[in-house]
Parts: C-alpha cells; sequence; structure tokens
C-alpha cells in the first residue's frame, strides 16, 4: 500500500471534496490489523514515491504530471496512454515487491 499523508489530504479543499465518502484512514487501519491478526506483514510504499509519474511500461520519469487534474497522459519516450491512477497502482504494485524482495535478502 501508499504510505499517504492522510490528514494532509483532508486539509487540502481540492483534494478533500473528493474524499468526503471515502475513508481512508479506516480502510488502512483494517489493513494494519488483519495483517498482525494473520501474522502477515504489509508493505507501504514511501509517500513521495513518484507512482503517477512513472511510465509503468518503460519507466520513463514525466515530470509534468504534478497537477492531479492531468487524469490522462501520453509517454513521450514509448507513447503509451496511461490512465493517471491506473498506472500509480501498476507502479504501487511493483514497488511494493521490490520492498518484498528486499526483505527476504
Amino acid at each position: 500500500m501508499e504510505d499517504l499523508d492522510i490528514k494532509a489530504m483532508y486539509q487540502t479543499k481540492s483534494i478533500a471534496k473528493h474524499l468526503v465518502n471515502i475513508p481512508l484512514a479506516e480502510i488502512k487501519r483494517v489493513l494494519e490489523y488483519k495483517c498482525l491478526w494473520k501474522n502477515k506483514k504489509l508493505y507501504k510504499v514511501n509517500r513521495y514515491y513518484p507512482s503517477s509519474q512513472i511510465c509503468s511500461v518503460c519507466e520513463y520519469q514525466n515530470k509534468k504530471l504534478k497537477d492531479l487534474s492531468i487524469r490522462k497522459w501520453e509517454c513521450p519516450k514509448c507513447g503509451y496512454i496511461h490512465d493517471r491512477d491506473i498506472n500509480a497502482s501498476i507502479n504501487i504494485m511493483f514497488e511494493g515487491l521490490k520492498i518484498y524482495m528486499q526483505s527476504l535478502v
């Protein structure tokens, strides 16, 4: 999971209006509790990892994507068209796998 600063997200008006019906803190709490209960490990990707800026196909980092209003973008390197959220979720998954693999060493 991505280690988001949930309190800061609710304090940012442009983001908070979209989070009214989404209890992110509760989801995070339940995941942590269930992992502890089942003796599993929850891996957290650093909140500063640029998951939505990195092309999940060629790994090019598009730094122009700091604007949250951009929902779809085309990678200037490989030409793949990304949905911001789907691309970010793929990158978070692979970053989590990297963290997991490093914990095995």
